[in-house]
């Protein structure tokens, strides 16, 4: 019975799948069958499970596959055939009645003066992302002159809006819509701003509350939403992006096609489809070198490699050094070998980026852990030479056995520190991956607030501070002061001038955060000189 029911399974199916989640407890979620196999006269079936990522996805045996709720894919209409060509439909006498209409009437609306002046085809330009404003993205605003008026300070328990758990809940879904633009309203006379609009010169007073209500330092993980110029371009862009228009998705690249990776001492369980060669995805498992990241097939092939291979850390330039951490700069156009192996190995990683062989756009960033063997890769980061949207980072990634350790945040305080050293702000290339929104979201918050707590009074007053300075200070793009400090809820706006208020939670979180987080970047141990790469001779 099982066996015959087996054989009605085809690709497309839903039907739930046992698995455990994160308490190791069974759960039945819904999966779709996206490919079937035979192994000793045994079948298996690789699922997506739907509403998860897509890094969960595994193949799986019959017995977890529950066949009482299996539910068939739904055939596609075909269109009637013509002449036997599919797609086209039989003519009909009310169709060619209705060419014919159409076709008189553009003859009659075309200009008649004169002879027929052919219409000049418009060439398409494509936006620049930056140009788009997305609704996760604030838009700042300058104050009217009504608004400006200082006002009297009230003790900040008193104007401190309570929301409910329903309003937070709108709050945060509104920062996960997705593509979208918006229209720039001018402000009218009389007209009441809203709160989340911030002139970036605007002075804002910080405050700090006692009170109960507070927004968590730390982002939820379910939060998805991309923060300033989120969406996809519609077309890739020719200086560099590595953001995946997601169009050259199919069967193919949906499937994990690597079982496992032996890098140095860790064996790598990859996440996702990457393009490595065809004959080298039916092994068991993928050997790496640590040092210069070739690939080969059998553990006798790569002990034989590092009989020959002479490095011990990436090549490049050392550009940073502390203790057991270094970062070395790769140029994708001098080391293009390693380059290309670097983005073979991070795309088992990155599902949100698309994977280029022409990698001389790019500079590549590797942060290594130092021991008696040499330097180990632990993650990467990549940046565009030339950025016309002041994007700091391409491609971020650390690897999984050093992920939960502080490393991510340490690679994301280093893109910044280097934004400082070449006098940019900057922020990374959108989409971010679930994991690396957390990231960023909890950086930009615990560096932001770093700043407000350690503002000193003037004179008695409240300390004052603009986006301005607070981006200047930071090198994170205004877009990103404003998201953040939204997302934490910090902004208020009172009588004629805009506050930021500190709740007690809110810095006790932060201090614990702050606690923990032990690896930091020091500027002082950074040797790195900016180049002009908008002269060809560089590259």
């Amino acid at each position: 019975m099982a066996d015959s029911a087996n054989m009605e399974i085809v690709e497309g199916c839903r039907l739930p799948v046992l698995r455990k989640n994160q308490e190791n407890e069974d759960e039945w979620p819904l999966a779709e069958i996206l490919s079937l196999k035979e192994i000793n006269s045994r079948k298996l079936y690789y699922v997506h499970y739907i509403d998860f990522n897509k890094r969960l996805d595994e193949w799986v045996t019959p017995d977890r596959l529950d066949l009482k709720k299996l539910q068939f894919p739904k055939k596609e209409a075909k269109t009637p055939t013509k002449n036997g060509l599919p797609g086209s439909r039989p003519s009909s006498p009310e169709r060619d009645v209705r060419k014919s209409l159409d076709h008189s009437l553009q003859t009659v609306t075309a200009p008649s003066r004169g002879k027929t002046v052919p219409i000049p085809k418009r060439k398409v330009e494509s936006v620049p992302l930056a140009t788009q404003v997305s609704p996760a993205t604030p838009v700042p605003s300058l104050p009217s002159s009504a608004e400006t008026t200082q006002a009297s300070v009230y003790p900040a328990s008193t104007f401190t809006p309570k929301s409910s758990g329903r309003e937070e809940h709108e709050q945060l879904g509104s920062l996960a819509t997705n593509g979208t633009s918006r229209r720039l309203i001018a402000s009218q006379p009389g007209r009441k701003r809203k709160a989340n609009c911030v002139g970036t010169e605007e002075i804002v007073k910080v405050f700090q509350d006692m009170g109960p209500r507070c927004a968590s330092v730390c982002p939820p993980p379910g939060e998805d939403s991309q923060d300033s110029s989120d969406g996809i371009p519609s077309a890739p862009r020719m200086t560099g992006s590595l953001v995946s228009d997601r169009s050259h998705d199919d069967i193919i690249t949906r499937m994990k096609n690597i079982d496992c990776i032996e890098l140095g001492r860790h064996r790598l369980k990859p996440w996702y489809f990457s393009p490595y060669p065809q004959e080298l995805t039916a092994l068991p498992i993928l050997y790496l070198c640590e040092f210069c990241l070739k690939y080969l097939k059998s553990l006798k092939c790569l002990q034989r490699h590092l009989t020959k291979c002479n490095l011990r850390h990436p090549p490049g330039n050392e550009i940073y050094r502390k203790g057991t951490i270094s970062f070395f700069e790769i140029d994708g156009r001098k080391n293009k070998t390693y380059s290309q192996n670097l983005c073979l190995l991070a795309k088992c990683f990155l599902d949100h980026k698309t994977l280029y062989y022409d990698t001389d756009p790019f500079l590549f960033y590797v942060m290594t852990e130092y021991d008696a063997k040499g330097f180990h890769i632990v993650g990467y980061f990549s940046k565009e030479k030339e950025s016309t949207e002041d994007y700091n980072v391409a491609c971020i990634l650390t690897l999984p056995p050093y992920q939960r350790r502080g490393y991510g945040k340490l690679l994301i305080e280093f893109s910044y520190e280097l934004s400082k050293v070449e006098g940019k702000t900057g922020t990374p290339e959108k989409p971010l991956s679930d994991l690396g929104l957390l990231s960023y979201r909890s950086y930009w918050s615990q560096t932001i607030l770093e700043i407000l707590m350690d503002l000193k009074s003037d004179n008695g007053e409240r300390p004052q501070i603009t986006i301005n300075e607070i981006s200047e200070i930071t090198s994170v793009k205004k877009e990103d002061v404003i998201s953040t400090l939204q997302y934490l809820n910090l902004i208020n706006y009172y009588k004629g001038q805009y506050i930021l208020t500190l709740s007690e939670d809110i810095v006790e979180g932060h201090e614990r955060a702050m606690q923990k987080r032990h690896l930091r970047i020091d500027p002082k141990c950074l040797h790195f000189t900016p180049k002009d790469w908008s002269k060809r001779g560089k590259w």
